[in-house]
């Protein structure tokens, strides 16, 4: 019995219309789910050397999908974590294709049940004062590109955006004036506001009328003017964060991505004594439980607690041997 191609418009229609149409995904979201299918199917003209024109639902099962995820994690050595993420989005499809082929619903609903995998979850990485003020002072501030780079470094680090919201802002989403605050829209289309420092304020203003004001320009644009990508961000931070290790050799321990500016200003503000609700809000989180980690991180706070507590008294003593016999017993 010949299989039915019906793979290939399932997966147009949802992308168009559950994706774009309907859910209004971000454009971040879908440029992910396009990356897993993408992958999926260049598995499957590997695995099963048919075409994705005339691949069927039929051909991508729980097992299939469950080879795929272990080959994206021998292959290309991808995290659990990032596993996770990939089966999120076929799991997202396989509610999508439930309402679209119902014939096909048993081959759904054990694609549904593929478990996602436990992972260990680390402790989050994050700069302290003394180094972010490291990085800040080795940026060569005499060039344009180091201008850009200063002020992109101390907004990341004092406002916590995330590396979208950040090189998505635009010039007339500073408000520089009295109660300053750069506004973005972040996760699930959730416009916030995150007030400004004076110095920061201060950088901005020099940024700002260097470049001209221009309300539609991006606040950090590329040498060409456009959208910073995230690879020049993340190469800009990574070649700023070895200058400053001369002067700050802490920093050649660790691994410091934009996000772990993200998760220093987290903890620049949990230190300070804000009440993690509070922190939740300026980060934009959906909830307190992704606030809990930087509890977790927080050791100064763990040493205040223990400074607290009473220590149990106890006098210290020699070792005694156990009886012979009670040794011979506990041999057996």
């Amino acid at each position: 019995m010949k299989s039915n191609p019906d793979f290939s418009p399932l997966c147009q229609s949802f992308f168009s219309k559950r994706l774009m149409e309907q859910c209004k995904a971000s454009p971040h979201t879908i440029s992910a789910y396009a990356q897993t299918f993408r992958l999926l199917i260049a598995y499957a003209q590997k695995r099963l050397g048919t075409s994705p024109s005339k691949l069927s639902l039929a051909q991508i099962d729980a097992p299939f999908i469950a080879e795929f995820l272990a080959d994206l994690e021998s292959s290309r050595s991808i995290s659990a974590r990032s596993r996770n993420a990939r089966l999120a989005a076929l799991r997202s499809f396989y509610h999508y294709a439930a309402l679209e082929v119902p014939q096909h619903a048993g081959l759904i609903q054990r694609v549904l049940a593929v478990p996602y995998k436990r992972y260990s979850r680390r402790l989050v990485s994050y700069l302290s004062r003394a180094e972010v003020e490291a990085v800040l002072a080795s940026v060569d501030k005499s060039t344009w590109v180091g201008r850009r780079n200063h002020a992109m470094i101390l907004v990341a680090a004092q406002t916590g955006l995330r590396l979208s919201e950040l090189t998505g802002l635009r010039q007339r989403d500073a408000v520089l004036g009295g109660g300053a605050y750069v506004r973005c829209e972040g996760k699930g289309r959730k416009e916030r506001c995150t007030p400004l420092v004076k110095s920061t304020v201060a950088v901005l203003k020099a940024w700002i009328k260097e470049q001209g004001d221009d309300e539609s320009r991006f606040l950090f644009p590329s040498s060409r003017g456009g959208r910073l990508s995230a690879d020049a961000v993340q190469h800009a931070l990574a070649k700023h964060v070895t200058a400053a290790q001369r002067a700050c050799p802490s920093l050649a321990q660790k691994r410091v991505t934009p996000h772990v500016l993200r998760h220093t200003a987290a903890m620049e503000l949990l230190q300070a004594g804000v009440d993690r609700a509070l922190i939740a809000i300026m980060l934009g989180h959906e909830g307190l439980d992704s606030t809990q980690v930087y509890l977790d991180a927080d050791l100064p706070l763990k040493e205040a607690i223990l400074a607290k507590m009473n220590p149990p008294q106890s006098k210290p003593g020699g070792y005694r041997p156990d009886d012979q016999l009670l040794n011979y017993l506990k041999g057996l």
